[in-house]
């Protein structure tokens, strides 16, 4: 048990180490300057005093990022992390991740980048989820961003992206717990109360969106700012379909109106998304996104289906698809080659309600979950 009166000279002895340790710094001595800080932080940890922790590490990294190779300096950055995760002192490890991911980042090693970013801002939210709200929804989208960089972890960036924007905003465990309510509401046909939360969902989907600018610098962040703004919308048009399809199926006339103003935004949305996703795509020759192909060919087959449920025709779903981007042969074939693509172009060919033996056969989003729904109404 250390008393108060050694835990001061300790403190003064770490003190002297750290004074030592800059002056060997100034003589080019970094070997003896990493010893001496080290030997300092370990003072620190033995007293339990943590505050100047994340500072004495960081220092060590400087100095050996000085004086040594940036493998050298990841590789003692690790150590010094397992040992602050082992003494769970999460706030130092976050801080010293974050370095580690800054450093992984330079080094163009992406997935270690998106790793480190993304366990801090765990450990962060851990810590004090209100306090460093900010903090943990920017690592989170910078995690996002070096994850998009590497060809085995786009997807995992891309939600990642997701999670932060709704972090941010705060509606990320409302959105979970929302979803789940509205879903079961929807099982015990209480189709008037599921519809209000899914189109509350939508709401806070719209609230993203339009901050979605005060997270994401378009200069710097092009095609990131535009699949975020691209999928939000997305979302935004999915949930309010659904909630139109829900008032759809209480089979009362009092929400005619409103299931039009939903469903005639949506196909607005659903327009939108596409044009976004489809200037993203358009310069691209080959290596295609498939989670994009995928999710722009079934907003296309979205716009299909509402019309067919509104009894109204504003545009011919896959000619709008395939608009102003007929000189990308590659692009147009991969877009054709979809299970939503052939889908929609049933649907236009025989109408919606011969298209379902189709659509019983393949995932509809979240429109898997009242799937049933919509083809009872339907037939």
């Amino acid at each position: 048990m250390i008393n108060n009166i050694d835990k001061e000279d300790k403190e003064i002895e770490a003190i002297q180490l750290i004074d030592m340790a800059e002056n060997l710094v100034d003589k080019n001595r970094g070997d003896e300057a990493i010893s001496c800080y080290e030997e300092a932080a370990q003072i620190y940890l033995d007293i339990g005093s943590y505050i100047k922790l994340d500072e004495l590490y960081a220092r060590i990294t400087q100095i050996i990022s000085q004086f040594k190779n940036n493998i050298q300096a990841t590789y003692r950055l690790k150590s010094i992390i397992r040992k602050t995760e082992e003494l769970k002192i999460y706030e130092v490890s976050a801080k010293l991740l974050i370095q580690l991911g800054n450093l992984s980042y330079k080094m163009r090693d992406w997935e270690t980048a998106g790793e480190c970013w993304q366990k801090a801002s765990d450990y962060l939210n851990e810590v004090d989820p209100e306090e460093y709200i900010n903090l943990c929804s920017m690592l989170l989208l910078k995690a996002g961003q070096a994850f998009e960089r590497s060809p085995t972890k786009k997807d995992i960036g891309k939600n990642l992206i997701l999670r932060a924007l709704m972090k941010i905003n705060k509606f990320d465990e409302f959105y979970e717990r929302e979803e789940k309510s509205a879903l079961d509401l929807l099982s015990r046909k209480e189709y008037e109360a599921s519809a209000q939360k899914f189109n509350d969902i939508a709401a806070n989907f719209e609230k993203a969106l339009d901050n979605i600018g005060d997270l994401i610098d378009e200069e710097t962040s092009k095609d990131t700012m535009l699949n975020a703004k691209a999928r939000f919308i997305h979302f935004v048009a999915e949930y309010q379909t659904v909630s139109a399809l829900c008032l759809r199926a209480s089979e009362s006339r009092d929400y005619n109106e409103k299931i039009k103003n939903l469903g005639i935004n949506s196909l607005q949305r659903f327009k939108q998304s596409i044009s976004l996703l489809k200037s993203y795509l358009l310069p691209q020759t080959r290596d295609f996104d498939h989670e994009i192909i995928l999710r722009i060919t079934f907003d296309t087959m979205l716009i299909a289906i509402i019309q067919g449920m509104l009894g109204i025709h504003q545009v011919t779903p896959n000619e709008y698809l395939l608009e102003d981007i007929q000189q990308n042969k590659a692009l147009v074939k991969k877009l054709k080659g979809t299970p939503y693509f052939k889908i929609t172009e049933r649907v236009e060919k025989v109408g919606i309600r011969e298209a379902f033996d189709e659509i019983e056969k393949i995932h509809l989003g979240h429109f898997e979950n009242i799937k049933n729904t919509l083809i009872e109404y339907f037939q």
